[in-house]
């Protein structure tokens, strides 16, 4: 039995605008050489179509986990996998333009952390640029959460999503209502 992962990505696409995003744009990258195969779709909640907040949400497909379910599955009729070993990372990264009031990192993290709960946990971190030495540095930040899919789950159609996409339009509410204190720095003109 195969796990079809396109079919996975469409279900994942539809279930995301039934919990209230707004699909942009979905892009397969696969690896001439592994064929290692990535997905990205970019969303955000649905009435924020006008930013500042992007999310990005990626699932990467490492080939040796994907032979090592099929050949499981060919063994067996009762499939399981109690260790994880063939759980595949979903990453949702959220990103802002610059900032200029940006918020303490810890703090920040505790917060989402509060929102997301155990079962998505983020990462919080900025980078400061300089547009010229002379300027005063601007800082971006960029939030990532990680929840792992069990292809198992994927490969027999009883993924369960509903709680991790909850979350993380949560975390994208709370982001977008905390941006507003942060002054969000329009890009200067071209």
């Amino acid at each position: 039995m195969a796990v079809d992962l396109a079919g996975f990505i469409t279900y994942l696409k539809d279930h995301a605008v039934e919990h209230g995003f707004h699909v942009h744009d979905e892009r397969h990258f696969i690896e001439s050489f592994s064929l290692r195969q990535a997905w990205e779709v970019d969303m955000h909640p649905d009435f924020a179509c006008d930013g500042p907040l992007d999310l990005n949400m990626a699932f990467d497909v490492e080939p040796r986990t994907l032979l090592a379910l099929e050949d499981a599955a060919l063994e067996t009729d009762e499939l399981e996998d109690p260790e994880g070993r063939f759980n595949v990372p979903l990453l949702f990264n959220w990103s802002l333009p610059p900032l200029g009031s940006p918020p303490d990192l810890v703090v920040l993290s505790a917060e989402l952390s509060g929102v997301a709960g155990i079962d998505l946990p983020i990462e919080v971190s900025a980078v400061d640029s300089f547009d010229a030495l002379a300027d005063k540095p601007s800082r971006r930040l960029s939030m990532v959460g990680k929840f792992d899919v069990p292809l198992i789950d994927v490969m027999y159609g009883r993924e369960k999503l509903c709680d991790v996409l909850d979350r993380s339009r949560e975390v994208s509410e709370s982001i977008l209502r905390m941006a507003e204190d942060w002054k969000v720095l329009d890009p200067e003109p071209q």
